[in-house]
Order: C-alpha cells, then sequence, then structure tokens
C-alpha cells in the first residue's frame, strides 16, 4: 500500500473533483498503472483500457507483471470497490471519460529509429469519439514539437474540434517512467504543459490530485517537451561518465566509491556506476533524430549513447577477469546471480540488462544459477525468469562466481564465511551494486572484483 502520507495527501486533494470525474487510462503499461491506481485512490472513477487485450485482461484479473508486492494489493482492492474498472474497447472507455491521460509509449527501435505511430492511432480513435470539455494529457515522453505538430493536429483533424475551444489538451510526462513505483510516481516533480490558459488550468488540476509536490507549469510545450528530454539525456551522460571515471579508478587502484566521498561541492555530481542505463534509452534517440533534421550534432548525446552501450561487456570483463584471479575460466563456470528485480527490496521486472547479460555469460560457456528473494512468487507465465533458483544456498552451492547484481538489503548482509563453505573455492565474488567491502570479502579468501573497486588485492 501507499504510505500514509501519500494517501492522506491524495485522498485531501480535490475530492469535488475526483467524485464527479471519470479517468480513462489509456495504456496498461507500467506508466498506465501506476497512474490508474493513483487515481483510484484519490478517489477518481477510473476505466483502463490498451490496445492489447491480453493486458486488459490481466489488468481485469487484478494481475501485472510488475511491483506486484506493492501495486496488485491496491489495484484489487479498487477493483472490488468499483472504482476502477477496464474496457476492452478504447472509444467506449473514451466516450465515458472526462479525464483521458494517454500513456502509450513512442516505440523506439533496435537500430534507434524513432515511431510515433502507436500513440497517432490511440489519438485518432479518441478523436472520433471526442465531446466537448474532455481534458486529455499526454503522459509518454515525445520528442520536441511532436506535441503541437502531430498529437494536437490528429485529434483535432479527426475530431473536428478545437483545443482551448472545445476541448482541453496538454503534456505531463512521466520522468524515467520505466523505474517509477507508486510512492515515487506521487512524489515526483510534474511538469504540466499546454497552449492556451484554460488547458493548462484544467490539466495543473488533474495532476496535483496525484502528486505531493508543486507543479512546475508552462504554456511553452516545445521547451517543456526539450525539458524532459535534457533531463533524461544529461543522466544518460551522467552514468556514462560514472562508467567511465569507474573503469578509470579500477585500472589505477582508487575506489570510486572513496572518491565520491571525497568531493567538495554537489555529491550528486558522480553517480553510482551502473550496468543497466536502460531509464533514459529513448531520450537520446528522440533528440539525434530531432538533431539530425535540424542539421545538429549532438556529440556528447551520442558518445554516452554509445559509452553505456558498452557497459555490459565490461561486466562480462570483470567476471571473466575475476574467475582468472581463481585460475577458472567462464566455460563450465557456475555463476550464482545475485538479485534480477529491476527495484531494490521490490518485487519488480528484471532490469532490462539481465537478459543481455545472461545471454553473453551462456554464449562462453558458464552456467547460470540466479536467485532473488522478492521474485520468488513469480509463475511459470514470467518467461525471463523461469529459472531462478529456490534459495540462496541452492544459488551459491558450488558456485565458482557470485555477482551482486540487484543490491537488495539482504545481500549487504551476506554471511562471507558461511558463503565460503557452499562456494566451490577459490571462488570470486564481483559486486556491480558497491554494497560489499573489498578487504571483507577478501579477507574470507575471495576474489573481489567491483564496478570502479580498484581495490582488490588479490
Amino acid at each position: 500500500m501507499l504510505p500514509k502520507t501519500s494517501q492522506e495527501t491524495l485522498q485531501n486533494g480535490n475530492s469535488e473533483q475526483s467524485e464527479k470525474s471519470t479517468v480513462g487510462i489509456i495504456g496498461c503499461d507500467r506508466n498506465g498503472i501506476l497512474h490508474a491506481c493513483l487515481f483510484a485512490e484519490a478517489g477518481f472513477k477510473v476505466i483502463c483500457t490498451d490496445n492489447d487485450r491480453a493486458s486488459v485482461e490481466r489488468v481485469s484479473k487484478g494481475k501485472i507483471p510488475f511491483l506486484k508486492h506493492e501495486v496488485e494489493p491496491i489495484l484489487r482492492k479498487n477493483l472490488r470497490n468499483g472504482r476502477l474498472t477496464t474496457a476492452n474497447n478504447l472509444e467506449e472507455a473514451a466516450v465515458q471519460s472526462n479525464i483521458i491521460i494517454v500513456t502509450t509509449p513512442t516505440v523506439v527501435n533496435e537500430n534507434g529509429v524513432v515511431d510515433y505511430s502507436n500513440i497517432e492511432k490511440t489519438l485518432k480513435r479518441i478523436g472520433l469519439s471526442l465531446h466537448r470539455d474532455k481534458i486529455i494529457i499526454i503522459a509518454s515522453m515525445v520528442g520536441v514539437g511532436v506535441t503541437e505538430n502531430i498529437l494536437k493536429e490528429v485529434l483535432e483533424s479527426v475530431s473536428g474540434l478545437k483545443v482551448g475551444v472545445d476541448f482541453y489538451f496538454a503534456y505531463s510526462p512521466v520522468p524515467f517512467s520505466k523505474e517509477q513505483t507508486l510512492e515515487s510516481l506521487a512524489c515526483c516533480k510534474r511538469l504540466v504543459a499546454a497552449q492556451d490558459v484554460n488547458s493548462l488550468e484544467k490539466a495543473s488540476n488533474v495532476i496535483s490530485a496525484i502528486t505531493r509536490e508543486p507543479l512546475i507549469k508552462t504554456l511553452n510545450i516545445k521547451a517543456a517537451e526539450a525539458a524532459v528530454l535534457f533531463e533524461a539525456i544529461y543522466r544518460n551522460a551522467s552514468f556514462a561518465l560514472a562508467n567511465e571515471f569507474a573503469f578509470f579508478c579500477e585500472k589505477t587502484g582508487i575506489d570510486y566509491l572513496a572518491v565520491r566521498n571525497l568531493l567538495t561541492s554537489n555529491t550528486n555530481i558522480l553517480v553510482q556506476p551502473t550496468l543497466n542505463c536502460w531509464n533514459s534509452h529513448e531520450a537520446p534517440f528522440m533528440m539525434l533524430e530531432e538533431a539530425e533534421n535540424r542539421g545538429v550534432k549532438l556529440r556528447v548525446s551520442w558518445a554516452a549513447l554509445k559509452s553505456n552501450g558498452e557497459a555490459l561487456k565490461h561486466g562480462i570483463n570483470l567476471v571473466h577477469e575475476a574467475l582468472k584471479g581463481c585460475g577458472k575460466t567462464l566455460r563450465r563456470a557456475k555463476i550464482a546471480l545475485l538479485g534480477v528485480s529491476q527495484t531494490q527490496n521490490m518485487a519488480d521486472i528484471p532490469k532490462s540488462s539481465f537478459r543481455k547479460f545472461v545471454k553473453m555469460l551462456e554464449s562462453k560457456g558458464a552456467r547460470l544459477s540466479p536467485y532473488d528473494p522478492y521474485l520468488l512468487r513469480k509463475t511459470s507465465a514470467d518467461a525471463e525468469i523461469t529459472f531462478l533458483t529456490k534459495s540462496l544456498t541452492e544459488a551459491v552451492e558450488g558456485a565458482d562466481c557470485i555477482v551482486i547484481f540487484t543490491g537488495h538489503d539482504q545481500f549487504k548482509r551476506l554471511n562471507l564465511r558461511k558463503l565460503k563453505l557452499l562456494a566451490k573455492m577459490p571462488a570470486a565474488i564481483v559486486d556491480f551494486e558497491g554494497i560489499l567491502d573489498p578487504e571483507k570479502v577478501e579477507a574470507e579468501g575471495f576474489i573481489y572484483r567491483g564496478l570502479g573497486r580498484g581495490v582488490w588485492k588479490k
């Protein structure tokens, strides 16, 4: 459930508005379902729909593939009390709703090509049944100029109605939507942009009902689109720089975490090195596409994108080096992967880098034994993680290498002496999350490696 402070804030919002309003959530992905739960908890009637009927069916049963222990109880509660319902027909949901939140994502394929066709099709279907005075809010990240030049135009041309006169239209994307939780979405600072004052005011009243932070409002939609992309790309570049510094520290015998603690300026300048940079993956391509159309070269953004793509290879090299220090090779080595969930201490979907990391290790002949204490209740329908081991003991027994992939609190308290009895010594520990003390690990006889932790002795 949401913490009490969040519940009180949401429920004590504009209660009159919530009791009279029906919110249609177009998209049953993570972004859509989190919005649906927050609006339902704030007292709104909510209708969830999606172009994918299987997703709608799953939600109607109170089942989702992410944040199961946090979100599913709230989802099921509101399904039972009738505050939240589902609809297979998008047009039907749009007609019944006076507020429509569109979370249909922008698609970026493997070649970096940006595709807005899904969100365009969604808005065409909404436009066919659009009536006066409805509020439509785009909650998906899009490129600069897309909201006004494509999305608004689609709605107006299909419906024959005008924004700001007949209906209200705004842009309020969720930053880093793929990593949000209910609590983080309720607490994140939301940007609301519209081209007219009435749309801005209407949309702001809606979004303010589900957020605890003050809104950032603007009548400059293009600037808002750019602001969201800039923030995402800046974060992407920060990860790239952190990983670059981490590699340097490993080669020069410096502890990256110690360096962070010695900074004389803002310590947030240096983020934690990571193998998982999915959280802002689409933004660089949206920017790069627009920049190319304008004849602008975004050299730093492109370099950061390429650099982050090399992080997984570096992770594989760390595992290889650690095993080499044990006199072993990747081929036929048993590797225990501790932590799969993308969110610490929660049952969430696997990290986006998990599948790639597994395939890269398997291609080199390694035998993998993944374990995550928060994903043990997952069903066989979750194909990515059906081979999870049932216990930590099973995962590490006979392991040649133990990899910390997600830094759950449980792994911060690992009993290294017991691990030594279970592992196939000499064995290695590779810490991608920076949660273990290298000296303590090596004092128990393990070979240690970690992102940016250039302080191992063996």
